[in-house]
């Protein structure tokens, strides 16, 4: 559904040329102030002013254009729901700059931005583009700290949401809070240890402190800051454990007197707007605590990369120093309770699979006309049956042949298709359990497959079994895992393009977390997998205006024994948790290896043995799955 930004637009050029702000261009990032990927709907703003609720991509505003940048994955969404005020930057192409590039390679010398929306390292990024050679002119970085794009939404702008914040009981976290504060103590010990650390993100948070909520969609977190106290001596051993202060909405506080008692001694709540006064008071204690110091010894205040300008600003950034998040690091590698809950959960939301691609089926063949949006609420009618179900990790991509080929399409109640039985059907979905989160696609045909429909399917398979057999020595990134001919040959045999291989998944937190992945995002580089953490393994093809194939499974990357251990790094393996069959009529069984066709009818089995005992109350699903998960 396109909307018509026009007005909007003019409004905020007018606000633009107001004295007090006086800028040549406005930046709208996508993400809030906690640099989530998904976001509230009072924090949309980029969707409001343009239009595009992508996920990913940042608008650029001049007097004169509307720029609108973002990568492959939402061309085609981008291109249906923006007008014509707005021109397409695909971000990935030859000659197309990235929105960074953009600005510090234009003429443009005052650039207006929200500084709770800009990572202190893009501001850092932008205000020294004058001194790089192809900038055409000194830039100058203007803080607006009311953001304008808010005034021009104005009384329409939803409310920020403040739902009840829950304790995750320990029999699905595995660790106590305090655990966790003494883990990552001993992550910062050393000499030069930090006497704080501040945490913006919010599923760092939530993990942390045991907690979950629902303020934003699909993701279990809540509005939250939090700072971290440790307590060296001049050797860097602790003198007392570390403690915390954690920032909740003041609803929250007013509300939930139990949560100091749950959180117990070593952590203080306090309002979530007071952070900005905490970091102020805290730069000013420390800046004079640690005077006469080294500079070097002055960088007394860990603050995440990814952390805000405003947050670097208000903590001051001379005592303070940009780091990766040990927090984020921790969280990656669950615990032995934690993969335990993957493995059952996915069990569980194979049985809501089975039932619901079974369903679908008998519809079909009866000719009953169902919607991609009435498909996909079935789906959840049957997870929400599931115990220890909560709600879906992210919005169903229930999408039938063309509308498969937008890879993050979503079905919307009046504005979708009809599912045609002769044209291929990619569902990617998810749930969130109290023990596990879940990101399943299968690809479906419900008539009979084209030779082409079937040579593209079994391509994207065979990039999936490789990645899901592959054996490789500590120290791998996921840069390297996937971007080599293991995931891609396949796809590369027949001219064909990809999509990016994989990304982590938390426990009962978001559906997409850092640091690592699998694919050839500059963050998975810099990443190595380890023993522990989860991750997907979803190559897919995706023929615009045709049909899109995926097949995601979620993986537990653990430990391998191997009959030699070279350079004594150790190897590592992959575990799939993902308990749903692979449909092999889109298979050509002349491409596959023999090997290819045994992992194949493994899986199927592996899939038909753990969840068939769960469906004899269904005989649909039963017999679905019993001829799914036949061996070719």
């Amino acid at each position: 559904m396109t909307v018509h930004t026009g007005e909007r637009l003019a409004k905020l050029r007018e606000l633009m040329k107001k004295p007090e702000h006086n800028v040549d261009v406005y930046v709208v990032p996508s993400g809030d102030q906690h640099d989530s990927e998904y976001i509230a709907s009072c924090d949309e703003r980029r969707a409001f002013i343009s239009g595009f609720d992508g996920s990913a991509g940042c608008a650029i505003v001049t007097k004169d254009k509307a720029l609108m940048f973002t990568d492959g994955r939402y061309f085609l969404q981008a291109s249906k729901q923006m007008d014509d005020n707005w021109e397409l930057m695909k971000q990935g192409l030859p000659g197309v700059p990235t929105w960074q590039e953009y600005l510090t390679g234009s003429s443009h010398s005052r650039i207006g931005i929200d500084p709770t929306l800009i990572t202190a390292s893009d501001s850092k990024t932008l205000s020294g583009s004058s001194n790089k050679s192809d900038a055409k002119e000194s830039k100058t970085l203007v803080p607006i700290s009311t953001n304008l794009v808010d005034l021009v939404w104005a009384s329409g702008r939803p409310p920020r949401p403040h739902n009840p914040v829950v304790p995750l009981d320990e029999k699905y976290s595995g660790e106590s809070v305090s655990s966790k504060l003494d883990r990552l103590a001993s992550a910062e010990s050393t000499s030069t240890k930090p006497r704080a650390l501040v945490l913006t993100a919010l599923d760092d948070i939530a993990w942390l402190f045991n907690l979950r909520g629902s303020d934003i969609v699909y993701n279990p977190v809540f509005f939250s800051y939090a700072v971290v106290h440790f307590h060296p001596s001049a050797s860097g051993s602790d003198t007392k454990p570390p403690t915390a202060v954690l920032f909740l909405q003041r609803e929250i506080v007013e509300q939930q007197t139990n949560l100091s008692s749950v959180l117990g001694s070593q952590v203080e709540i306090r309002p979530y707007k007071d952070i900005w006064d905490y970091l102020k008071n805290l730069g000013s204690k420390l800046r004079s605590d640690f005077s006469g110091k080294e500079e070097d010894q002055k960088k007394l205040v860990a603050v995440p990369n990814h952390a805000s300008l405003a947050i670097a600003q208000a903590v001051g950034e001379d005592i303070s120093t940009l780091v990766a998040s040990p927090v984020t690091v921790l969280k990656a590698v669950k615990n032995a309770t934690e993969l335990e809950g993957f493995r059952q959960s996915h069990i569980r939301d194979g049985i809501a699979l089975a039932r619901y691609f079974s369903w679908l089926e008998e519809k079909l063949q009866a000719q009953e006309e169902l919607t991609e949006w009435e498909g996909s609420e079935q789906l959840e009618k049957f997870r929400s049956e599931l115990p220890l179900f909560v709600g879906l990790s992210f919005d169903t991509i229930s999408s039938t042949g063309p509308n498969g080929a937008i890879i993050h399409y979503k079905p919307h109640e009046k504005d979708c298709a009809v599912i045609k039985r002769d044209q291929i059907y990619l569902c990617d979905s998810g749930a969130q359990f109290y023990d596990g989160t879940t990101d399943v696609t299968r690809t479906w045909h419900f008539g009979t497959p084209t030779d082409e429909e079937k040579r593209h399917a079994t391509r994207v398979l065979q990039g999936h079994i490789a990645i899901d057999v592959a054996i490789f020595p500590n120290g791998t990134t996921g840069e390297a895992l996937g971007f080599d001919s293991w995931a891609r040959k396949a796809l590369w045999k027949d001219g064909l393009g990809e999509h990016g291989t994989g990304h982590g998944v938390g426990h009962y937190l978001n559906v997409h977390e850092g640091p690592h992945g699998i694919g050839t995002r500059i963050s998975t580089n810099a990443s190595p997998l380890k023993a522990g953490m989860i991750v997907t393994n979803e190559p897919g093809y995706y023929a615009d205006g045709k049909y899109g194939i995926r097949i995601e499974s979620v993986l537990m990357v653990k430990e391998i024994e191997t009959p030699w251990n070279f350079g004594e790094k150790g190897f590592l393996g992959l575990e799939r948790v993902t308990m749903c069959p692979i449909q092999t009529k889109l298979v050509d069984e002349k491409l596959l290896s023999v090997d290819e066709k045994q992992w194949l009818n493994d899986h199927n089995k592996e899939v038909w043995d753990k969840i068939s005992p769960l469906l004899k109350n269904d005989e649909r699903a039963l017999k679905w799955l019993e001829r799914e998960c036949k061996a070719i």
